[in-house]
């Protein structure tokens, strides 16, 4: 019968040794985290638009705060830019994962879709056509996304979801609501998916919000109750006439809900006075 020798006792020294041998293993592994926090965030800031596009009548701004968690960063991120004829396309979307990897994806997915809609196509087009796109690379990651057009000579807004939330929307006499239009599934998941496209004529004075789950959706709120908070946000400051005042407002929503994630809104302010004056 063989006897279990004993186990050796550490001396101070050995110890020592090896809380420092952790130690170091620690502070290397959250360094490397660290760095790549840092990157995800550097690449996500430089690929979001410095300045959103406008027209006579219509003023859009945007306003994004990082994950509380530094570890959530790289998800989401919003777009605006002209289309031939006068039009202007404004998109917002939410990768699903974190870190560089999706911060990359991010930027893959915007320059689809400003490819994509660079032909004219409307809006549930550009996200079939960026969905077969995103499906070709072959990513595990996926995203949700809403893209939409605005035609400041007609006063017509042409939208199209992709497993996104809603947006929200409030005219100057005080009417306020979700815009509950439907939409396909998020962008990279099933082939050949089709995105129904709904159209609708802007108030002569009003705002719109687009927005991420990060800032309606968490642990303290359903995302029910954040879309009406921030529907009734872009109510009591459209009158404002100052998107960035706007958006700064339904950011705040985010405050509520107790979110980790990344947050972002795009707000577009309108007034066809000022489009028939300008």
């Amino acid at each position: 019968m063989f006897r279990r020798r004993p186990a050796r006792e550490l001396s101070a020294d050995d110890l020592l040794t090896t809380l420092g041998r952790l130690t170091a293993q620690a502070r290397a592994g959250a360094e490397l985290q660290r760095a790549r926090v840092e990157l995800a965030e550097a690449l996500q800031r430089e690929m979001l638009p410095a300045a959103l596009p406008g027209v006579p009548g219509v003023r859009a701004a945007a306003a994004y705060a990082p994950a509380r968690n530094g570890l959530d960063i790289g998800g989401d991120w919003y777009d605006g830019f002209p289309l031939p004829g006068g039009r202007l396309a404004f998109c917002i979307g939410d990768v699903q994962g974190h870190d560089v990897e999706a911060a990359a994806f991010m930027g893959q997915i915007r320059m689809g879709l400003r490819a994509v809609a660079g032909g004219g196509a409307d809006p549930g087009v550009v996200l079939a056509r960026a969905n077969e796109l995103l499906l070709s690379v072959d990513s595990p990651l996926f995203a949700t996304c809403t893209f939409l057009t605005f035609d400041p000579v007609t006063w017509e807004v042409v939208a199209a979801r992709a497993g996104h939330p809603p947006g929200v929307w409030a005219t100057a006499d005080g009417r306020c609501g979700i815009a509950e239009e439907t939409g396909g599934a998020p962008l990279g998941v099933l082939p050949g998916e089709t995105y129904p496209v709904t159209y609708w004529r802007l108030a002569p004075r009003g705002a719109f919000a687009l927005l991420t789950d990060g800032v309606v959706e968490g642990p303290s709120f359903p995302i029910e109750a954040g879309l009406a908070e921030a529907a009734k946000r872009v109510r009591d400051c459209a009158p404002t006439g100052d998107p960035a005042d706007v958006a700064a407002a339904v950011m705040d929503v985010a405050e509520f809900t107790g979110h980790t994630d990344d947050a972002a809104v795009v707000v577009l302010c309108y007034d066809r006075a000022d489009r028939d004056n300008g």
